[in-house]
């Protein structure tokens, strides 16, 4: 007999000893980078639909000197540029990621500051101009004319709707805002809902719209995306991460008499895609507390399902979180933020911090690629025991070869840390690196201005401040 061979089947030798073929090997998908909008991008577009919107206006417009129809001519203008510009007023807080991540949720809130002071202006100029049209029109005086008005029924609910928008105006004006709690002033914002709901009644029912039937479904569909994109970022997104995440605090750990680190654990937290140098909103639902959601940035990057933020006590809430037990539900929206990676455009990075500022350089001190000498981190406070998560620091110095330097002295004192002779002197070749900045207002506002006197040009100076 002849003897057989130990080579085995061409078909056996893909088979395991078990005799079942191996399983092929995945390789874990990388997800693709987030999107995001530039300011320069979002501009381009917001500009560009304000166009739009005149040009649906010189349309229409019928040339006359008659007094009532000048009047009347200018009230469609500015009502159709006030109802645009709340669509684009409710569009900057809409959360959308995209956006948010782009430019940056400090951005957006002074954007929506400053416009909201403009469309305020539009809306109460459309009634003023409506009125005085109707005035004119009927050859009566004001009051008989505007309880004239107040007869047809949309224009009953356009002047509720200004009333509303009114209110919001008035309740974020400076001197007021300084006097309401923040939990009033954001119910008050509700109502610019209700404002935007009674002028879009209103504007179908205009003549600018009611004789244009594509005129009016356009206008209706941009309401209607505006309202999805609400309801999806500021709703349903966040009840999905509640229910999928389900986080809960861990662990409260005191750094400082008065600082104390929050640490937070949940289930498949990569799929937040948070990145170093973001925040999150944090509502802890504990009795005391659950009313209130403030933003935290997180003190360290993401890791094993745990996040940690890194809380200053400065009032009535923080303090209640520093007694926070384990075990209480998060309910976190987020993340939000562009003061990340991607805004980086040069090898060596400055990251200057104040205060509690801190948090989220600490988490791009130990993140951000770089080599040896590659990465700076100045840390101003007023004395060495109001440093925070010092430990922390000068440990990531040391494994990354990186340089850290504490920044003391009181703000008012004989020298000036921030000065921009002495960052030059700390960072000698300070105009070929990007800067990451976080600090108090007056801090922050201080250090700008030395860094663009140093020499660094403004785009490459990225900050995120934030005042409440």
């Amino acid at each position: 007999m002849t003897s057989q061979s130990n080579t085995p089947h061409p078909l056996y030798a893909r088979l395991t000893p078990q005799g079942v073929p191996p399983r092929p090997v995945r390789v874990p998908r990388t997800p693709p980078p987030p999107v995001r909008t530039s300011p320069r991008a979002l501009r381009t577009g917001l500009a560009a639909g304000a166009g739009l919107v005149l040009a649906l206006w010189l349309v229409q417009a019928a040339p006359s000197l008659r007094l009532d129809a000048l009047f009347a001519t200018f009230a469609h203008l500015s009502g159709l540029l006030a109802a645009y510009g709340i669509l684009v007023m409710l569009l900057l807080t809409a959360r959308v990621p995209a956006i948010e991540h782009g430019i940056g949720a400090d951005r957006l809130a002074r954007w929506h500051a400053l416009g909201g002071r403009y469309v305020l202006t539009l809306v109460l100029s459309h009634a003023a101009l409506a009125l005085c049209a109707y005035t004119a029109a009927t050859g009566t005086d004001l009051l008989t004319a505007a309880l004239g008005l107040l007869g047809y029924p949309g224009l009953a609910a356009a002047t509720a709707g200004t009333a509303a928008l009114a209110a919001v105006g008035v309740s974020s004006a400076r001197a007021v805002r300084r006097r309401v709690r923040h939990e009033t002033w954001r119910t008050l914002h509700l109502l610019t809902y209700l404002g935007t709901a009674l002028a879009f009644a209103h504007q179908l029912s205009g003549p600018d719209l009611a004789g244009g039937p594509l005129a009016a479904w356009l206008w209706t569909m941009l309401h209607t995306t505006v309202a999805v994109l609400l309801v999806w970022y500021r709703l349903i997104v966040p009840v999905r991460q509640v229910l999928r995440h389900g986080l809960r605090v861990s662990e409260v750990r005191t750094e400082r008499p008065d600082v104390v680190s929050i640490v937070i654990q949940g289930l498949a937290l990569d799929a937040l895609r948070a990145e170093p140098g973001q925040f999150f909103r944090w509502r802890f639902l504990d009795r005391r507390l659950w009313r209130t959601a403030l933003p935290f940035s997180l003190s360290a990057p993401p890791r094993n399902d745990t996040l940690r933020i890194t809380v200053k006590v400065c009032g009535d809430h923080t303090r209640r979180i520093r007694r926070l037990r384990p075990g209480v539900r998060v309910w976190a929206t987020g993340p939000f933020g562009a003061m990340t990676a991607h805004r980086r455009t040069r090898r060596k990075v400055l990251l200057l911090a104040g205060g509690v500022g801190i948090t989220p350089m600490r988490a791009l001190f130990e993140t951000l690629p770089g080599g040896l000498g590659d990465l700076t981190l100045l840390y101003r406070a007023g004395s060495a025991a109001q440093l925070v998560l010092r430990d922390e620091l000068e440990a990531i110095a040391e494994s990354r070869g990186a340089a850290l330097h504490y920044l003391l002295g009181p703000s008012d004192g004989p020298f000036d840390p921030l000065a921009p002779r002495a960052l030059g002197n700390l960072v000698p070749d300070l105009p070929e690196h990007d800067v990451y900045l976080c600090g108090p207002p007056g801090m922050a506002r201080a250090a700008i201005t030395a860094l663009k006197r140093a020499g660094v040009p403004a785009s490459r100076i990225h900050a995120e401040r934030f005042t409440f």
